[in-house]
């Protein structure tokens, strides 16, 4: 883990404006650790305004460049002030936090996605298939114009394959993701992996649960710290004995085995 003052090599809105989706590009040290799955914790101001930082997941890592890549949508004060940082301005981070995605040596790796849950899960395809796995990605949005804006065309540049479901029916088979799943037939061995919103993950988890597969899951909550030590983003998992204990989303994952997680606990 690195504190790091970052160096903004690019920052800009991509896709449909009306999706309010940014990549920003930082040149960092952090990219030499950086594994799938795992993400940085932001300062988004020079100011005490906002105080808390805010975590954001690793979309791309380049280890040669030194660089990592972060795709992240508008949706309050501090991405706001997030969106306003320029090229060639520092950003100051740490990182790489939390615990990533298992990456297979071998076999299949099944990618699946829930609108902008997708944005994790490109440098675990990306190493996945490096190594000679095989690679195939489902994922569900809106509509059409959000899979485009959200990267669909930078998708279909990996050499992976790719199925896509959309409400409006307008690419791919009309419902979400869990639908297109249901008409796959998937081999039985190999390794899922899990991102979008807790109702979505919660499905799809009870869709494999039946199955040889391996499932892994990546939570999100809001967070304080991010190391761990204020509570901000406890989780209720199960132990394999069926006990019921707390976890940390930024130390314990944000990815963990589905078969651990208990959704919608009270806990």
């Amino acid at each position: 883990m690195l504190l790091d003052e970052a160096k903004i090599v690019e920052h800009e809105g991509v896709g449909d404006p009306q999706y309010k989706i940014r990549r920003l590009v930082l040149k960092t040290e952090i990219a030499k650790e950086a594994e799938p799955g795992q993400f940085v914790h932001l300062k988004v101001s020079s100011g005490m305004d906002p105080l808390l930082r805010r975590p954001i997941s690793i979309a791309g890592i380049d280890k040669d460049k030194q660089e990592i890549t972060l795709l992240y949508r508008l949706k309050g004060k501090g991405t706001e002030l997030l969106s306003q940082a320029k090229t060639g301005e520092k950003l100051n981070l740490i990182g790489p936090l939390g615990k990533g995605f298992t990456v297979p040596q071998s076999g299949n790796l099944y990618l699946v996605a829930g609108g902008i849950g997708i944005f994790p899960l490109l440098p675990l395809a990306q190493k996945a298939s490096e190594q000679g796995v095989n690679v195939h990605l489902f994922w569900g949005g809106g509509n059409k114009r959000f899979l485009e804006s959200a990267g669909l065309s930078f998708w279909h540049a990996q050499d992976i394959s790719i199925e896509v479901s959309t409400l409006d029916g307008s690419m791919g088979v009309q419902g979400t993701v869990l639908d297109l799943l249901a008409k796959r037939e998937l081999a039985k061995t190999g390794r899922v992996a899990v991102c979008g919103p807790m109702g979505m993950m919660a499905s799809v988890s009870d869709f494999f649960k039946e199955t040889a597969l391996e499932v892994e899951v990546s939570l999100e909550e809001r967070m304080g710290c991010g190391v761990g030590a204020c509570l901000g983003c406890v989780c209720t998992l199960r132990d394999e004995e069926g006990k019921l204990r707390r976890g940390k989303v930024c130390k314990d994952g944000p990815v963990f085995k589905a078969k651990e997680v208990v959704w919608n606990a009270t806990l």
